[in-house]
């Protein structure tokens, strides 16, 4: 038994178990029987043949939640580690909950072969072993000991030990009965009926856009293709056949290899291009054009969109050559850059469940780029896809397997050629990642879906993008299918059901109230959001809807309100939200989960839940979103906004994409945030620093330009997909300016370093989110108002505060309920959402 205290030795022995294949883990709390209980030890063993204790390593983290979060960032997310525990739901309360990842509970499969199989007296622990297992002289006093104090003594530590032998032991012995049942009932592990069948790359791919479609695929042999808006139809497999075309006649037709017998400084991109385009259009394009027109004269305009995409792809491909030549002669260049082979791959993942899942898929071309002296497998799309991160997911599984044939590092880039060549590059390094941490985790979800059944439960999933909906090429068949197996399952009334039964009743109250004051209006329906219903009303012909307004006061009173309600003129109606007694938080883990995106997807932040229930994010990228000015009185949420926001960020960007600055001078906003890999610099809690931080943002501003002028680039986006090596976005959170704003020079030193960052940093990729509770005249300035567009009010002291914050007239800010209850601007669009609440910081793997 190791018993380790010092932080350094825990942090090294946590890294080195991040390695490891299982694990067998238990915890002790101290203070277990009061309202705040607190992890005092995790104990693991590695060894399960260990009887004795010997091998067992106990982790003190009392008081110490930088090394429990590490160890559940480490160990806990890190889906190819499987963590055995006895009683699972009791110790994942201290150990990531949902987020852990292949949790084995041995309470569970005890249970699954039931205590009258086993033979046993109960489930717990210790009887199982003694009863199951043969143990003897358990101690089952310690349990109740305090593990609050320090030092332990040798029998706590002992104690602690054994119980991680215990746990591997009766692991051990639940397999050998649950797999001899098995056996004797002359039946296997049961199996999902996707298992022993193979899974394709496209339909992981499906599968991350819409569940559904990709079940209704594989089952039925639906249509599945996400077709942007006034696509044209029917191009994908003459573009895909003519691309093959070129790159077979690259390889083999001297006029290629004629272009590349001057020095290779003296070859021009363009003039390749051309000429690689010239002779492709007369030796196999026309010919093909005219066939295929002969057939079919309708065919004419979509092959002239397939050549407008074949143009941008060897342009693409003539760019990689003129680089290869500087490394290979004229006669090698092209056969040493497009590989020659069979392009179909396949692979066995080792599921969580401890299945396998066979994927098989063909790519498209695969290349070597002598100047990153690195493979790189590449996708051609006719069209831009529609999810950045099915995409990422496509790509990933292609270079993972190549790499498990070719046993080398394999890049992999996208290449979507309509309506404007776009290339999407991805390191090898990115990939290997994706596939580890999310890959796995989604071919167990697809078995699990594909054994469905239209008579069960839990049906597979609805997409996460509704805006797939409104292009899915199956919409009727998809309602249809799983609202019908929906019907016939038996469920309890629902909370949408509860709570628009509640608001009709205020809605009709609303009415009854109104007519008494001599107000006609028509209750046109409510919405219910997690914080308040907003009840719609449609005044009659003739009356004001100031008329209404006035009112607020008097429906306070009449509704026994703590605040008035707050009313506003919408299209075609009146607006009443009035606040839920049964108020409901906006879990932050219930709406985003971690989701490696590409370098090139659009950074988006987390504002808030709507009153669909629908999560509201702003694209950094957008220049009406691309800074924001937040603001909100004490027990407003702002803390608790700034946290959330700044966690949608790091679930779905790594390190290498992103940089996070932070601004705390109250130190209480980012405390769990002070070690993260994604920052830009350490947290900045004093007003020198502040200047400085921001000085060099402004710095960092022009050093891009400078870069993307060398480059010829407009900016940040499209700079990474030229440059091998790319950019990160950096995100600047101001919180509490108002603090640094008392002394005129530091105030004047900020303002100017914001005014240049708003007005120009948007295009170079950086950022800014100013915060403060004190939205007042003299903090927030004109100047500073003027270059941050986004904004975002919280509950504010005072009307005034309000109309600063989200400019011109609107009050609305002051009538809002706290705890996250926000307005939404951008533009002359204004939307009230429930910010979402992190009751736990947990920082995705880096």
């Amino acid at each position: 038994m190791q018993y380790l205290i010092e932080a350094t030795e825990i942090r090294q022995l946590i890294s080195k178990l991040a390695s490891t294949k299982i694990l067998w883990l238990d915890t002790e709390t101290a203070d277990w029987n009061t309202y705040y209980p607190k992890l005092s030890l995790i104990q693991v063993l590695t060894d399960s043949t260990d009887s004795t204790g010997k091998s067992a390593y106990i982790l003190d983290v009392l008081n110490k939640r930088d090394l429990a979060a590490y160890f559940i960032n480490q160990i806990m997310i890190n889906p190819n580690i499987e963590k055995i525990f006895h009683n699972s739901s009791f110790d994942l309360k201290y150990l990531g909950g949902k987020l852990a990842k292949n949790v084995t509970c041995t309470l569970q499969l005890a249970r699954k072969i039931t205590s009258q199989r086993l033979q046993v007296s109960d489930l717990k622990l210790k009887t199982l072993a003694v009863e199951l297992c043969n143990f003897t002289d358990v101690d089952i006093e310690e349990q109740a000991s305090d593990w609050g104090k320090r030092p332990l003594s040798s029998k706590q530590l002992k104690y602690a030990a054994m119980d991680t032998v215990y746990l591997a032991a009766v692991h051990r012995r639940l397999l050998e009965i649950s797999n001899a049942d098995m056996k004797k009932n002359g039946s296997h592990q049961p199996k999902s009926k996707s298992e022993n069948s193979s899974l394709t790359v496209t339909k992981v791919r499906l599968a991350f856009e819409c569940p559904r479609l990709f079940y209704l695929n594989h089952t039925f042999g639906d249509k599945a293709i996400f077709l942007p808006p006034n696509t044209v139809v029917g191009i994908g497999n003459p573009f895909h056949k003519l691309a093959d075309k070129f790159v077979k006649l690259a390889v083999i037709e001297p006029q290629f290899k004629a272009l590349f017998k001057s020095e290779a400084a003296q070859i021009k991109v363009e003039e390749v291009a051309s000429q690689m385009q010239q002779i492709f259009y007369q030796l196999e394009f026309f010919p093909y054009l005219q066939e295929a027109v002969e057939k079919d004269g309708s065919q004419a305009q979509a092959l002239l969109q397939v050549w407008q995409g074949l143009q941008g792809l060897i342009k693409r491909f003539a760019e990689l050559l003129v680089i290869n030549r500087r490394y290979c002669n004229a006669e090698t260049v092209i056969s040493n850059t497009f590989l020659s082979g069979e392009h179909s791959v396949e692979h066995y993942f080792q599921l969580p469940n401890g299945t396998q899942q066979l994927v098989r898929g063909e790519f498209d071309c695969l290349v070597f780029n002598f100047e990153l002296n690195r493979l790189c497998v590449v996708e051609f799309k006719t069209y831009q896809s529609v999810d950045p991160s099915a995409q990422l997911a496509q790509v990933s599984l292609y270079s993972y397997m190549l790499h498990h044939q070719k046993k080398v590092p394999v890049d992999s880039a996208v290449y979507c050629v309509l309506p404007e060549f776009k290339e999407y590059q991805y390191s090898w390094e990115q990939l290997e990642n994706t596939v580890h941490q999310l890959i796995p985790y989604k071919l167990q979800q697809m078995q699990e879906w594909l054994s469905w059944e239209q008579s069960q439960p839990n049906s597979p999933p609805r997409t996460t993008q509704p805006d797939l909906c409104e292009i899915c090429p199956q919409q009727q068949k998809c309602q249809t299918f799983f609202e019908d197996a929906e019907v016939d399952t038996p469920k309890p009334p629902t909370e949408e059901e509860d709570t628009s039964t509640l608001g009709d009743e205020i809605g009709e109250q609303l009415v009854t109230t109104l007519q008494s004051f001599k107000i006609k209006v028509d209750y046109q329906g409510a919405a219910v959001g997690p914080a308040f219903i907003r009840v719609k009303l449609k005044p009659h012909l003739g009356v004001s809807v100031n008329s209404i307004l006035r009112l607020s006061n008097d429906l306070q009173v009449q509704l026994g309100l703590a605040n008035p309600p707050l009313i506003a003129p919408q299209a075609g109606y009146v607006s009443i939200d009035l606040p839920r007694s049964d108020r409901q938080i906006a879990h932050f883990e219930t709406y985003i989960q971690p989701q490696p995106l590409p370098a090139n997807a659009p950074v988006k932040i987390a504002i808030g839940v709507n009153l669909e229930g629908e999560l509201i994010e702003a694209d950094l990228s957008d220049p009406n979103t691309c800074h924001f000015l937040v603001g909100g009185t004490t027990g407003s949420g702002k803390s608790e906004f700034l946290r959330s926001l700044l966690l949608s960020l790091l679930y779905r960007h790594s390190p290498q994409h992103l940089k996070v600055a932070l601004v705390d001078p109250k130190r209480v906003t980012f405390p769990e945030f002070e070690q993260m890999s994604w920052s830009y610099s350490s947290i900045v809690k004093d007003s020198d620093r502040a200047i400085e931080l921001m000085d060099e943002l402004v710095a960092e501003m022009e050093s891009r330009y400078q870069r993307f002028e060398k480059a010829a680039c407009a900016d940040l986006s499209s700079y990474n997909q030229r440059c091998s090596q790319s950019l990160p976005r950096i995100v600047c959170i101001f919180d509490e300016y108002a603090d640094f704003m008392a002394e005129k020079e530091i105030r004047t030193a900020l303002e100017q370093s914001i005014k240049r960052l708003g007005a120009k940093a948007r295009a170079a990729g950086i950022h800014l989110i100013i915060a403060t509770q004190r939205p007042e005249a003299g903090i927030v300035t004109p100047l500073i108002r003027a270059n941050l567009p986004g904004r975002i009010a919280l509950s504010t002291r005072s009307e005034a505060d309000s109309k600063i914050i989200l400019g011109g007239t609107s009050a609305l800010a002051a009538y809002l309920l706290g705890k996250g209850d926000l307005l939404y601007q951008v533009g002359p669009q204004l939307q009230r959402l429930q910010s979402l609440l992190a009751a736990k910081i947990q920082l995705p793997l880096a």
